[in-house]
């Protein structure tokens, strides 16, 4: 088996546009006559189509219309939303406004509005009436009134098809536009669409006018009771509580429940100082001054402080008259009894702010009971004014809320009084539609154009669709890419006259010079194969019959016989065809005869005398061909063979036959397989290459026969073409 090698950077294939091209070259006549064909009845038909025309009319739809006075509110529509605008544009389109439309102008009556009925229609009729039980439809019966509105439906669908409503971008105008094959008539349905439109918004915001006015009216009555009703609940609360003024009421007690909560505070931090002072002075005595006195509190007082800066200075002065004079000295006496002096009144200051600070924590405890009690009545005072202050605030919104809603409605209700016999215009007319002169369909050219690109875009992409469905084997990249085999040889198809075969002999005839250059450039493929394995004995198959392998063989032997001794055997021992193209007697004995040994070697070889090739042909047919092609004597017979020809041609059944061709692999040097270009099946060749390699056979390469030239690429099939292409043009070949 001698298989290429796949190279792994292959593993995508790239897109051959040389390959598309090459096979809308092939198909370019039917391409084009396609084309031409759907070009001609398009112009037939576009010749039929009746004329339509469009008129256009263009309104303005006001952002802010004209009124009277602002009142906006009673029509639920805020100009300023960009729904705004879709809305009408939507109310353009609407039933209401197209019915409006089609009884105004009548339009039932008019050729474009009647329903004729199809071709198709027609056909049905016909069919329907030939054949009775196609017609067992129940008739259903209907009142004028439902006939009227199933024709007005008809009628909605055919208008609504014709119209078309194309708001202006970035601006607030809007397209009207309807076709007919009327000029005239279209252009008075576009402006019968807008005048009806206006009219009927009109219509609308006046009778919203009137009817929001009756409603005011009736409302506003009811309004004014339930005003009185809660001026008299207020009225009757301020005087039963006997209120003036709630508000400066609640800022007095407000004020007093603060000031009294300041104060209570207050006393109530000193009573706490207070409170502490005489415990230190219940846990020291009364009468242990000289502790009372070094206390925080007691030293920190005024009176105390000027004291004891006296006994300091007196001290003081004794110091420094003792220094002086001797403790008997008169001003030393009189210094002491001074210093005692201070300090007599020292203590005597001392006794007399504890007795001050307990008389104060009394007064101090009576004044906090005072307040707190005061403190408490202030507080029931306030929640009294405040459950008033909070009632009479809820009478009061009543009173305020109902004011303002009757004063809402009473302005509203003399808006609507003023205006309920005015209402501008929601929208108006920039330009008016007019008949136009000319169509605006059919585009017959554009028609016929489209139809022609349409189809021969189709036709292309059909005729590639085609070509890749296709998987048979056409040039060398098929055979390298989806068999992954050598390509040894392509042969071209040659015409040939009607009712004959291709001529054996071919290779030697000049009409066919470059099929024999092809067959040369195949021999030479083959034995360049591989040089150094010996190429004598070859075997030709096929996947199936009718591929030119017999054909193959022939030239393929008459090539070599140019080189040395060539024997062709026909080994297809069930049905052989070499007998009959080499115009050999059928009682010629042969390969089977010499098998059986019914007769020798010399008795079985024909030589063509054209050709010089020495030909074996298969002899009778037996009745076990696959026997005797794997009996030891045919392998002897080969053997015996290769010492008398330089090269052994044999041509061998199709695989997908039968397994004649796999026997005989066996004992040969190299199997060609040969393929019918854009006939053969990728799956059936692949099929039979299979069978070849599980049975160990050295398949050197394919032959792609009957190669259409007119359609192979250069690209693809570079490197088997002939001295006669290069030297001269080559006649045309006939598929």
């Amino acid at each position: 088996m001698n298989q290429l090698s796949e190279n792994p950077n292959n593993n995508e294939e790239a897109i051959d546009l040389g390959a598309y091209i090459n096979v809308l070259k092939q198909a370019k006549w039917r391409i084009l006559g396609f084309a031409f064909i759907i070009t001609f009845f398009t112009v037939l038909i576009t010749f039929t189509l009746i004329p339509q025309y469009k008129a256009t009319a263009t309104i303005l739809i006001e952002s802010e219309q004209t009124k009277a006075v602002s009142f906006d509110e009673v029509y639920g529509l805020d100009s300023t939303k960009k729904e705004y605008y879709l809305t009408q544009f939507e109310v353009i389109k609407s039933d209401s406004v197209a019915r409006e439309v089609i009884t105004t102008l009548n339009l039932k009556e008019h050729r474009d509005f009647i329903a004729e009925p199809s071709a198709f229609g027609k056909l049905l009729f016909m069919l329907k009436e030939a054949v009775p039980f196609l017609n067992n439809k129940k008739i259903v019966l209907l009142s004028p009134q439902e006939q009227a509105e199933r024709d007005m439906l008809g009628l909605l669908d055919k208008f609504k098809a014709r119209l078309t409503i194309s708001p202006i971008r970035n601006t607030q105008l809007v397209d009207i536009s309807f076709e007919s094959s009327d000029p005239k008539l279209a252009a008075a349905i576009a402006n019968a669409v807008g005048d009806i439109y206006i009219e009927s918004q009109m219509r609308s915001k006046m009778g919203i006018t009137q009817q929001a006015s009756s409603w005011l009216n009736t409302r506003l009555s009811q309004l004014r009771v339930q005003l009185n009703d809660s001026e008299q609940r207020l009225q009757d609360y301020r005087e039963s509580q006997k209120l003036v003024d709630i508000s400066g009421i609640a800022g007095l007690v407000t004020k007093e429940l603060e000031q009294t909560s300041q104060q209570l505070v207050a006393a109530r931090a000193e009573q706490n100082n207070l409170q502490s002072i005489n415990r230190v002075i219940n846990e020291y005595g009364n009468n242990n001054i000289e502790l009372l006195g070094s206390m925080p509190e007691i030293t920190s007082h005024g009176v105390i402080q000027d004291v004891k800066r006296e006994v300091v200075l007196v001290e003081r002065k004794v110091s420094e008259l003792s220094e002086v004079y001797g403790s008997q000295h008169p001003k030393m006496i009189s210094a002491k009894a001074e210093l005692a002096t201070v300090k007599t009144n020292l203590n005597k200051q001392i006794k007399g702010l504890i007795t001050g600070i307990e008389k104060e924590l009394n007064r101090v405890t009576r004044t906090v009971k005072s307040l707190e009690n005061d403190l408490l009545t202030v507080r029931v005072e306030y929640q009294d004014i405040t459950r008033k202050e909070t009632k009479y605030n809820q009478l009061k919104r009543d009173v305020e809320t109902n004011r303002n809603i009757f004063n809402t409605f009473l302005s509203r209700s003399k808006e609507t009084e003023v205006t309920s016999d005015f209402s501008s215009a929601i929208a108006r007319f920039t330009d008016r539609a007019y008949a136009p002169n000319e169509p605006s369909k059919p585009n017959k050219k554009l028609i016929v154009i489209m139809a022609f690109v349409v189809a021969l875009g189709f036709a292309m992409f059909i005729s590639l669709v085609f070509d890749a469905l296709n998987d048979t084997m056409k040039s060398k990249s098929d055979v390298e890419n989806k068999l992954a085999q050598r390509m040894l040889g392509l042969l071209p198809h040659e015409s040939t006259p009607k009712n004959s075969v291709f001529p054996i002999h071919a290779f030697f005839e000049s009409q066919y010079r470059r099929f024999a250059e092809s067959v040369r450039t195949f021999r030479t493929s083959l034995l360049l194969t591989q040089l150094e394995r010996e190429h004598k004995v070859i075997a030709v198959t096929s996947s199936s019959p009718g591929e030119g392998k017999t054909t193959t063989s022939a030239n393929l032997a008459m090539a070599l016989e140019q080189m040395g001794k060539v024997l062709l055997i026909d080994a297809d021992l069930r049905k052989p065809s070499l007998a009959k193209r080499f115009d050999i007697p059928a009682f010629q004995p042969g390969l089977s005869n010499l098998i059986i040994g019914t007769e020798p070697l010399s008795q079985c070889i024909y030589v063509d005398e054209q050709s010089g090739v020495s030909i074996m042909p298969s002899g009778q047919i037996p009745s076990n061909p696959l026997e005797l092609l794997s009996s030891s004597r045919f392998s002897e017979l080969l053997e015996t063979l290769k010492q008398q020809y330089d090269h052994i041609v044999i041509d061998t059944p199709p695989t997908q036959a039968v397994s004649d061709a796999l026997v005989i692999s066996q004992y040969v040097d190299s199997v060609v397989y040969v393929i019918k270009a854009d006939v053969t099946r990728t799956k059936l060749i692949k099929a039979g290459l299979e069978r070849l390699f599980e049975a160990k056979a050295h398949v050197v390469g394919v032959v792609l026969n009957q190669v259409d030239m007119s359609k192979v690429s250069e690209q693809s099939n570079y490197g088997f073409y002939d001295y006669y292409d290069y030297g001269q043009k080559p006649e045309k070949s006939v598929v």
